[in-house]
């Protein structure tokens, strides 16, 4: 067999690079990993999805299941290291009978998607790399712009940098005491050496005095494409022409749709060093209170095992005041009812040693000390490479100017290459304490009783193992997303069913997480409400074998036998 691949966790991989890691764990497990392609990108390239779950104990449908994708946005690659790295995390410690990661995946399933956007990756990693939002596809018009400034590697160095030249009415000034940083002039100032700062890119039909900047061509931003709280182009740049319209969302989306055992989500990106939470379009006094409840208690446990903080994303981390920002949360969460984190992984103003400062608001408004600090850091841990010294360019268009600047896709989008496997290792724990909380049918008891020569009474008991109940949250059942625990008998020839009927919806079942401390006003009067049962009344010879089978959504489902004896 194979031996398991040993992946770089300080490079970013190449799709067919990507593929061929991928094919290998596969190879090397093949009673544990399984991978399929959910569909095709824009480009044609598979988006490739990894199935763990342990092939001997159960399919991964009959198993409640953890989602995890990073890499919907172009230039977040760290976000598919991040998924790589628990990938192998879960292959080496099940070949190396790790206890945790061998029940893990024994009882439940992880479907992990690296690069659900496998084309913008490949632009950002292109050796003449183009940094935009989301998907390759031209929207919302195809069309090529004619005059303003592209933004693209002009100098052919592989980076995209800023480009500086003097203009007496410009916004930035060389700081006093450290020339390479440019700071914001200030209010009233007059009389000193300014400058323009632009992105590096060149000009089209320039009329050597007005400058605007493109969008770009590719204006795609993938999670603004779901169905929940879907908004036209007009409120929510980027959303697409209708929801799901985009081949990478649609994949997941019909993915997701189809599978109601997956419990849970956690969707990779970049940047901030936080851990994000629902809602993204009400506050915490509008959410359902017990979902909100154990929103805190898992982000908490995030927060400790990981050392980002975790907050929410309609109170803390608004682009603007005035807006709301949906996408994969609003989904899995508003409309399927299932948990669903976004993790920003990488601050590099934190690395810097700035703390205290708030999340969105610090990058449209910080302190020059902070600049400072943050050339400090590129100096001393990044090579001098975090900022880039200003060097002199001969510009097609403008002439004679300087390039250099931060160096946003490589330290500031990602962290430096000595650093991703740092920032990816962070989250193994917190994912694996979240998959192993899922609820988890299990058979309880199986009875069968004589109540005559060939009439006989099935009684078929199931119990909710998990500490998280079957329906996961509250908003599951307002949005009627999943079923209480579906009991079916299977008759064989020669056996009729005389009591009962063959299907049975049952109750939701309670995980053992308690309602209320021992301290609580009223006591919990439900004490096995993590149990069901049903019975039957069928007719048949003795000898006969019945299977029966019982299914709770979100918490997969049982079969077994019972011999009428």
């Amino acid at each position: 067999m194979p031996m398991l691949p040993v992946p770089r966790f300080d490079q970013f991989y190449r799709h067919a690079e990507l593929t061929r890691l991928l094919q290998d764990y596969a190879a090397a497990l093949p009673g544990l990993v399984t991978l399929a392609a959910l569909g095709r990108s824009h480009e044609g390239r598979e988006i490739w999805l990894v199935t763990l779950t342990e092939a001997a104990t159960g399919a991964d449908t009959d198993k409640p299941a953890i989602w995890i994708d990073g890499n919907i946005h172009a230039a977040e690659l760290t976000a598919g290291t991040a998924c790589l790295y628990w990938l192998h995390q879960l292959a080496s410690g099940f070949e190396a009978n790790d206890p945790t990661v061998r029940h893990l995946l024994a009882t439940r399933t992880v479907y992990l998607c690296p690069r659900l956007n496998p084309d913008g990756a490949e632009l950002a990693l292109a050796d003449r790399p183009r940094h935009i939002r989301s998907s390759t596809r031209p929207y919302p018009y195809d069309e090529q712009p004619v005059d303003g400034l592209t933004v693209e590697d002009v100098d052919g160095d592989g980076r995209i940098l800023y480009m500086r030249l003097p203009d007496p009415h410009g916004p930035w000034k060389k700081h006093p005491d450290e020339p390479r940083l440019m700071v914001a002039r200030e209010p009233g100032e007059f009389g000193g050496e300014y400058y323009r700062v632009l992105p590096e890119g060149t000009l089209q039909n320039w009329d050597g005095l007005t400058l605007r900047a493109n969008k770009d061509r590719e204006g795609l931003d993938l999670n603004r494409n779901f169905p929940a709280f879907w908004r036209q182009e007009f409120e929510q740049a980027g959303a697409g022409p209708y929801p799901t319209s985009e081949p990478e969302v649609r994949a997941m989306v019909d993915f997701v749709a189809r599978h109601p055992n997956i419990g849970a989500a956690v969707s990779f990106h970049t940047h901030s060093g936080v851990i994000l939470r629902p809602m993204g379009t009400q506050s915490d006094t509008d959410m359902t209170p017990e979902d909100l409840w154990l929103y805190k208690r898992f982000s908490d446990i995030g927060s400790k095992l990981s050392g980002y903080p975790a907050i929410s994303i309609f109170h803390d981390f608004k682009y603007h005041p005035k807006e709301i920002i949906t996408g994969t949360q609003d989904w899995i969460y508003e409309h399927l009812g299932a948990l669903f984190w976004t993790v920003e992984l990488w601050a590099p103003n934190r690395e810097a040693g700035i703390t205290g400062y708030q999340w969105v608001e610090w990058y449209r408004e910080h302190p020059v000390e902070d600049d400072l600090k943050l050339l400090k850091w590129s100096d001393e841990q990044c090579g001098g490479q975090a900022h880039v010294p200003w060097t002199p360019f001969e510009h097609p268009q403008l002439g004679s100017v300087e390039i250099g600047g931060w160096d946003r896709m490589n330290y500031w989008r990602n962290p430096p290459p000595a650093l991703r496997e740092r920032e990816a290792a962070r989250f193994p724990a917190w994912l694996t304490q979240i998959a192993l909380s899922l609820p988890r049918l299990e058979v309880l008891r199986t009875e069968v009783h004589a109540l005559g020569p060939d009439t006989w009474r099935v009684r078929f008991a199931v119990a909710n193992s998990g500490w998280l109940p079957s329906n996961v949250t509250r908003r599951a059942i307002e949005r009627k997303t999943v079923r209480g625990t579906v009991f079916q008998i299977h008759l064989p020839a020669g056996v009729t069913l005389v009591g009962g009927r063959e299907r049975v919806e049952g109750p939701h079942l309670e995980g053992h997480a308690p309602k209320a401390s021992l301290q609580a006003f009223l006591p919990n009067r439900e004490l096995s409400a993590d149990r069901a049962v049903v019975e039957w009344v069928v007719q048949g010879a003795r000898g006969s074998a019945v299977a029966l089978s019982a299914t709770a959504d979100r918490a997969g489902s049982v079969h077994t036998t019972v011999t009428l004896d």
